[in-house]
């Protein structure tokens, strides 16, 4: 039976993006369940094999971006060059996607600050595979066999989580998530949600009564649509080992809500996926991790876990 073949954008170029994808390519295991090609820079990746003592790549795995002008580049140092280097290698990979060229995209990590300094207004990878792919509806799941989770809110601050707070969007999340889980697990999920205050408000005591006006609707809908909802949960014991264990997968309702018991239970392991995308896309749960660039230091389990998943979900 042929494997899937799966995109993988190489990220930005003075991040870990290059060093996982040559332990990418240099994993025989991999091969056993998705046949991968790197989106990025040839001449890039061969200089980071030489730096590190990995592999290089073949050609024949690589799609060939050379856009990116390395004079002066250093390993770890961002600018608006990798940073536009590492968005287009994501925009190549949605088209090839979206064209039928390949099964479904895995990506390695952008760096903010550079996107910004490209000019690029986005905030992160969720957000550009949402507009380029023109999804209606869109959210950022993370997967792990210890825990998994949606946002209703990602990337912008605390102060303006409660004005994007919807009953429609709480609910695309709840749908969205209970469908992926289906999917990935072949049964009904449990969906945990949590609530937005502490002690899920305390029936008003703290907040403007999110719980009460927004969440608690959602989930009433979502339960007519056939959904088995719990919550709202208080935030501070939503992650315990009991409820984990019986919970599919939990609606956090910002950021850090979610990430911050992620990468405390499974950083290594845990994927990032975008649901609600004509496409299949997942990632790295890691930024660029500029610190350790190119040094040989990278752990790229969390690559092969995204590749493997977008697999899962391409068959």
């Amino acid at each position: 039976m042929s494997k899937p073949l799966i995109a993988i954008t190489m990220g930005d170029p003075a991040g870990v993006g290059p060093e996982v994808c040559l332990q990418l390519l240099a994993n025989t295991e991999v091969r056993e369940f998705a046949t991968p090609v790197i989106y990025g820079d040839l001449a890039i990746l061969r200089r980071c094999a030489d730096k590190t003592g990995l592999p290089a790549p073949q050609p024949s795995a690589v799609r060939d971006l050379p856009l990116f002008d390395d004079t002066g580049f250093e390993p770890g140092v961002v600018s608006a060059k990798t940073g536009a280097a590492g968005y287009a290698y994501v925009l190549a990979s949605i088209e090839a996607a979206m064209a039928g060229e390949v099964a479904a995209v895995a990506t390695a990590p952008l760096n903010k600050e550079a996107l910004r300094a490209a000019g690029v207004s986005y905030p992160g990878h969720t957000e550009i595979f949402a507009d380029k792919t023109g999804a209606t509806r869109a959210c950022m799941f993370q997967y792990s066999e210890e825990v998994r989770a949606s946002f209703v809110t990602v990337h912008c601050g605390y102060h303006e989580v409660p004005a994007l707070m919807t009953i429609e969007r709480i609910l695309d999340v709840i749908e969205l998530t209970a469908d992926a889980m289906r999917r990935i697990r072949g049964e009904e999920p449990v969906i945990g949600v949590l609530g937005l205050n502490p002690h899920a408000g305390e029936h008003g005591l703290f907040g403007n009564r999110e719980e009460e006006t927004l969440i608690e609707p959602a989930m009433e809908l979502a339960r007519q649509r056939g959904i088995l909802v719990e919550g709202p949960i208080p935030p501070d014991t939503a992650f315990l080992p009991d409820r984990r264990r019986r919970t599919g997968a939990f609606i956090c309702m910002y950021h850090d809500q979610g990430h911050i018991p992620l990468k405390a239970l499974a950083f290594d392991t845990a994927v990032n996926t975008t649901l609600g995308l004509p496409i299949i896309r997942t990632s790295v749960d890691h930024g660029t991790a500029c610190d350790i660039a190119w040094q040989g230091k990278a752990k790229g389990s969390s690559l092969v876990e995204a590749v493997r998943l977008a697999a899962q979900l391409a068959k």
